[in-house]
């Protein structure tokens, strides 16, 4: 017996502007042109390879720890460093920087809502 994932849910004050957000972030997750999402929204989200969901749900407390869990990002057509400032470039954060050379270590960053996250180097 096992079980398979089915969506990953991130809490959210603005669920469609967080959506919005990581469609420019992620190549793999994408908007679905049949989910009719709005600014307002309670849930809105992006749809990922074998139609599993990256959900972002309204929550009425903000974040105030650290993620206990969270998406590692690995860049596909340029460099983790490129990657690291084109995702800065549209509005995340660094949280911490353990790059250890070019080809060694990754880069924690947080979306606009603070929510971390890692970009590891690409593979090759």
């Amino acid at each position: 017996m096992s079980a398979r994932t089915s969506n990953f849910c991130i809490d959210a004050a603005d669920p469609y502007a967080q959506t919005m957000w990581w469609a420019q972030v992620l190549e793999d997750f994408v908007l679905d042109p049949d989910d009719d999402q709005k600014a307002g929204d309670d849930e809105c989200g992006l749809k990922g390879p074998d139609g599993r969901w990256l959900l972002f749900l309204k929550v009425p407390e903000p974040k105030t720890v650290k993620n206990r869990m969270h998406i590692c990002l690995r860049p596909t057509d340029r460099h983790r460093d490129e990657e690291v400032e084109r995702i800065v470039g549209l509005g995340a954060t660094v949280v911490a920087d353990l790059r250890e050379g070019p080809e060694r270590g990754w880069v924690v960053l947080a979306d606009p809502e603070g929510n971390e996250f890692c970009v590891l180097r690409r593979e090759d």
